[in-house]
């Protein structure tokens, strides 16, 4: 294993407008406990806007197809999902893909703001928290994308659209679709997401040697549409498939074949070649 060099780390400023968005939506979701706020549709509601938001969306959109380029489909569709990505509320596309590149770029080395080396909880969340260097490198790492309007409209409005959604939910099914379809669900997005950066470079195991700490980790691919896989992904970015042995179920994967085989999706990156 290639190991990695720990270096200082500068002091960084709280960000507090961040701090208190995650305050509102966490306490928000505590309110799934309260019986008026809580319904069975409501409930299925939350999952199926997961999978949306985080599957078809963060998973699918953010990652494989803009991030890493793993795949093309038509660009109307392309820009359904990074729609469906917005409405997870991760931060702007722009920001999230230049970090996530940027991540990859220095994985686990002081440059990489969500480093392991650092402990769980700061890979978690905690550098969200405060202000970060990497913040400065998006503009350089997006110029595919930075200059897109569609692009640029949900880089900045991504916030408006959840109060938007959270409007329509209200007046669909009133609170409980609000408290379980916005808040509950958005910490489920959060954290399991989180866990990609956190639990994926420290539980698991490591079919290769990536040079960094990332390892594939079973209840974390289940969880995130088959993003666990963190190790395989590591080794191979661009790949759009992660589960790469038999028993690697990654459902975003199946999705891609699934959108390959009625045409929509083509150019297929995978390990053994380029392109399909």
């Amino acid at each position: 294993m290639t190991s990695v060099s720990v270096v200082p780390t500068p002091p960084s400023r709280l960000n507090w407008g961040v701090i208190l968005f995650m305050v509102v939506v966490h306490v928000g979701a505590l309110l799934a406990v309260v019986p008026k706020f809580f319904s069975v549709e409501a409930v299925i509601l939350c999952a199926v806007l997961y999978w949306v938001s985080g599957g078809l969306g963060i998973t699918l959109g953010w990652h494989r197809l803009v991030t890493h380029r793993s795949f093309q489909c038509p660009k109307w569709l392309e820009y359904f999902f990074v729609f469906c990505g917005s409405l997870a509320c991760e931060g702007g596309v722009i920001e999230w893909v230049g970090l996530h590149r940027n991540h990859h770029l220095h994985s686990d080395q002081e440059q990489d703001q969500h480093n392991s080396q650092r402990g769980f909880w700061w890979s978690h969340m905690g550098w969200m928290l405060v202000t970060i260097p990497a913040k400065a490198e998006v503009e350089r790492l997006t110029k595919d994308i930075n200059g897109d309007p569609i692009y640029r409209f949900l880089n900045q409005y991504f916030v408006p659209l959840q109060v938007v959604l959270a409007v329509l939910l209200y007046l669909w099914g009133g609170l409980p679709f609000v408290v379980w379809g916005v808040f509950v669900r958005l910490v489920l997005v959060y954290h399991l997401t989180w866990f990609v950066n956190s639990a994926t470079h420290k539980f698991g195991y490591r079919t290769f040697d990536s040079g960094d700490r990332s390892t594939n980790c079973w209840w974390v691919a289940l969880l995130t549409f088959g993003e666990g896989w963190h190790n395989n992904h590591h080794t191979y970015p661009h790949s759009a498939r992660h589960g790469l042995q038999w028993w690697e179920f990654d459902i975003t994967w199946i999705t891609i074949r699934a959108l390959q085989a009625v045409g929509l999706a083509k150019k297929i990156r995978l390990v053994e070649s380029t392109s399909r």
